[in-house]
């Protein structure tokens, strides 16, 4: 029956794939306004300081619904929460366009954090519904390439939109094409008890490794931070979320205004740390399987040494100040794509092995919050001191903070469930 599953079963990866589209698409909304900053800070006048607090609007907002958003998705089903949360983010985003100055800017980025928040909560609430846990990894690799791809989008089609249209149209486009997804997700997407074109082998395989998890019989959001599990996660994406805070924010102004780029070697380069990114979250997610067959390794043991060789891989953007060029900056950012993507899809998935799928996307929003404060905080640090002690020394920064994430991983998760399946 488990071979039945796994050979002609596919459905569970055109779900995954249709969550990877909408993740492409949210990040797509969200990632217009770093490529659009140099042209906004001309428009407004804007100060450096004044567009990390617009930046801190969205994560603020962000960070606030991120367990708001898991819990709504838990009590409404995927179906209809995702699709009501697609339809906020893609007006929020369309309102950008009506902005006046920083002020009316950052009230919308606010709105959009609030909206976009059930992005990653639904994304792994679909892996623990959808998925054995030996292929969780694979999946979330899959649908977080969304974060980066959408981020690969951004530069050429927000630059094109500014030179044709006007800044505003960049915010109208990538808004609008969320509608689109919404209906799309109301229409296709069903839960593996209810979804008619699932075979008995492949609801086999489904069911049978969720029950085999041994997951924390976590029931509410208080049970939730009570654990052990729950904190063993959200202090290292805490601690590992500013690098992607800062590659996401802050890379365009970055090559604009240390590395002399003008907007149109914006829209040239920076979408290659993404690119770089979206190879590490897919790497990433196999990674994990192939240590657990290849060297039996544990299934929480496999994601921990992903996890690690991420954060040691950090090392690269770290010596950003060392390079000689704007190509060798960028492709240090590569490396620190590759290696934040490989490591976060571990963390993440972690949440879907350790809780039970009724409590995953509160589980996920509850983490994320934690990684989300850790992200805006430090890009409030970055907006404070980049004009004076440069950008050098923070970079390197978010390689020592994901070596200690490891640290903290490694020491916190030292038991495991009771039962590790290796469906």
């Amino acid at each position: 029956m488990q071979t039945e599953g796994r050979m002609g079963g596919r459905l569970r990866w055109w779900i995954i794939s249709l969550v990877t589209l909408g993740t492409v698409l949210n990040y797509l909304a969200r990632s217009s306004l770093a490529v659009a900053a140099p042209t906004l800070k001309d428009s407004f006048g804007m100060t450096t300081q004044e567009y990390s607090w617009v930046v801190a609007a969205f994560q603020g907002a962000y960070t606030i619904a991120q367990p708001l958003a898991g819990l709504a998705l838990d009590l409404m089903g995927l179906r209809l929460g995702f699709a009501l949360f697609a339809v906020a983010w893609s007006l929020s985003n369309c309102a950008h366009a009506f902005a006046s100055g920083w002020p009316s800017l950052a009230l919308f980025r606010g709105l959009l954090g609030f909206t976009e928040a059930a992005a990653i909560p639904a994304g792994i609430k679909v892996v623990g519904e959808w998925f054995p846990p030996r292929e969780r990894t694979v999946a979330t690799g899959w649908f977080n390439i969304g974060s980066s791809f959408g981020s690969i989008l951004a530069p050429p089609i927000v630059v094109f939109c500014i030179f044709t249209w006007g800044w505003q149209s960049a915010f109208v486009v990538t808004g609008g094409v969320g509608f689109l997804w919404a209906g799309l997700w109301y229409w296709g997407y069903r839960t593996p008890e209810e979804h008619k074109g699932l075979s008995e082998g492949e609801r086999a395989l489904i069911m049978e490794g969720r029950v085999e998890t041994g997951a924390t019989p976590a029931t509410s959001w208080r049970d939730i931070i009570r654990t052990k599990a729950f904190w063993s996660i959200a202090i290292p994406r805490f601690l590992c979320e500013p690098a992607w805070h800062t590659f996401s924010f802050f890379i365009p102004l970055y090559l604009v205004e240390v590395r002399g780029l003008d907007l149109k070697g914006v829209a040239a380069f920076a979408w290659l740390p993404f690119l770089a990114a979206d190879m590490g979250s897919i790497l990433g997610g196999y990674y994990a399987p192939w240590l657990m067959k290849r060297f039996d390794i544990s299934l929480l043991g496999s994601r921990k040494i992903v996890m690690t060789t991420g954060a040691i891989m950090m090392v690269g953007p770290a010596c950003i100040g060392l390079a000689g060029s704007a190509g060798a900056a960028i492709a240090l950012f590569c490396i620190g794509g590759f290696a934040h993507q490989m490591l976060s899809g571990a963390l993440m998935t972690l949440s879907a092995d350790l809780f039970e799928p009724r409590v995953v996307a509160t589980a996920t929003g509850m983490a994320g919050s934690a990684a989300w404060i850790g992200g805006l905080l430090f890009s409030l640090v970055v907006g404070a001191l980049a004009d004076t002690i440069g950008y050098d020394p923070l970079f390197a920064a978010l390689a020592l903070f994901d070596i200690m994430a490891a640290i903290v991983l490694w020491s916190m998760m030292r038991s495991r469930p009771a039962k590790e399946a290796l469906a």
